[in-house]
Formats: C-alpha cells, structure tokens, sequence
C-alpha cells in the first residue's frame, strides 16, 4: 500500500470513528424517544435487510433513481451543449435555468402529481428534474471554457455538430461535466426520495416515511443509516474520478 493510499484509509477510520462517537454522544443528549445508539441501529438494520419484505422497497427505489438519472444526465447534456455552442440561444435560456434552478422544487409537486399521477412515472419526473438543470449549467461552463483553438479546428476539418460534440467538446469539457453529474447524482437521489416520501406505495422513501407517522425510531434510524452510506460510497468514488479527471486536464 503506497502512502497516500495509507494517510486516506487512516483518514476514513478516524473520520468514521469521530462520526459514531459523535452519533454516540448525540443518543446521549436527545435519549431513546428521538434515537437509537450506532450498536443498536446496526443490528437492527443488519436484520432489516435480511428479511424479505425490504427488498421490494430498495429495487423501487433504486429502478426509479436509476431511470431519473438517466434521464436528468441525457437532458442536461444535451441543453448544456446547445445552450454552450449556441451563444444566441445560451443568452436567451441560460438565465430561465438558473431561475428555476432556485425555484423549491417541492412546490413542482402538486404538478407533476397531476401530470404523471401517483406511483413510477411522478418519482422518476421528481427526481430527473432536480438533476438536469446542475448537468445542463455545469456542461454550459464547460463548453464555455474551451479554448477557441479547439473548436477552429473542428470548423477548419468541417466537422458537424454531432463530430464537433464527440471529437472536440466532449473530451475537452469532460472534467467539468463530471463535476456536474456528480452535483445531479446527489440532487436526482434526493428528489426521487422526496417523490416517494410524498405519494408512493413502495419505495425507501415511502419506508421512511410510514416509520414517521408510527413514530417507529429504529426504522428511520436503519433507513437514513443506509442512505447515508450509499450515498457517502457512491460521492465518495465520484469525487476520486473527478479529481483525477481534473488533474489530467491541468
């Protein structure tokens, strides 16, 4: 094991050392009626997943972030690179994006609801428009930023809009794109999630929230728990290729 790779294993360890302790510490101070204790939380969700009735809640949930994701990536690059590589229309549309960027999307909700209806269709649009507008914005930057020789030289080889994306602009803003996927990734997960905890059936969301209303501690306590893992996992990879994305790029 080389010595970085030993300084950040050493600093995940004392990071989630200082972050049960603290959790630990917190239980203290809030008592049974508002938590449970790391040890507790871990073997009740260590028994939660091995019963049958959870695995229909995580494949809803993962199927509709998994679609949403794709969806808000696939939208927000292609706005990104026409909004990039068109300035009339980026001067136009660019300002309406980080408007509604702004807007809570909570109160989209009542729309989509009546648009999509309950179940798949209003999680998977909840959670995709939380993450196009990061990909299309973080993409625009991108395109913006790149060297003009780039791009005359596309036009000297006459290539077409679709070469031009391929072989110049896409490699080019590659690091930065990332960067945005990595935003859209976080948002799209807590807006399919928010989709679920408001009108669904199935789905980790809706889990969380029936252990809300019967006040069920260690459900909400095993559900956010693992949540935060896999999300802090997946970020936490992402951030490592966006690094490395972006010291090839210097």
């Amino acid at each position: 094991m080389s010595t970085e790779s030993w300084k950040s294993a050493r600093n995940a360890v004392v990071l989630i050392a200082c972050l049960l302790a603290g959790w630990q510490a917190l239980y203290w101070f809030a008592g049974e009626i508002a938590m449970r204790p790391p040890l507790a939380t871990l073997r009740y969700t260590a028994n939660l997943v091995t019963t049958d009735a959870f695995w229909p809640h995580l494949s809803e949930t993962m199927r509709a972030f998994a679609i949403a994701l794709a969806i808000a990536v696939a939208v927000g690059l292609l706005t990104g690179f026409w909004l990039g590589f068109h300035s009339l229309s980026r001067q136009v549309f660019e300002p309406m994006l980080v408007a509604i960027y702004s807007i809570p999307k909570i109160t989209l909700y009542p729309v989509l609801l009546l648009a999509f209806g309950l179940g798949m269709p209003a999680k998977i649009a909840f959670g995709a428009i939380h993450g196009i507008i990061p990909v299309a914005l973080f993409t625009i930057n991108a395109v913006r930023n790149i060297k003009p020789i780039l791009i005359k030289t596309g036009r000297v080889h006459r290539l077409g809009p679709l070469d031009m994306v391929r072989s110049i602009l896409f490699p080019a803003a590659l690091p930065e794109i990332f960067t945005g996927f990595r935003v859209g990734f976080s948002l799209t997960l807590i807006g399919t999630l928010l989709g679920e905890m408001f009108a669904a059936q199935r789905g980790l969301g809706y889990l969380l929230m029936t252990a809300i209303g019967l006040h069920n501690v260690d459900l909400i306590m095993a559900v956010t728990l693992l949540l935060i893992v896999f999300a802090a996992v997946v970020s936490t990879l992402l951030l490592a290729i966006d690094r490395r994305l972006h010291r090839r790029s210097v």
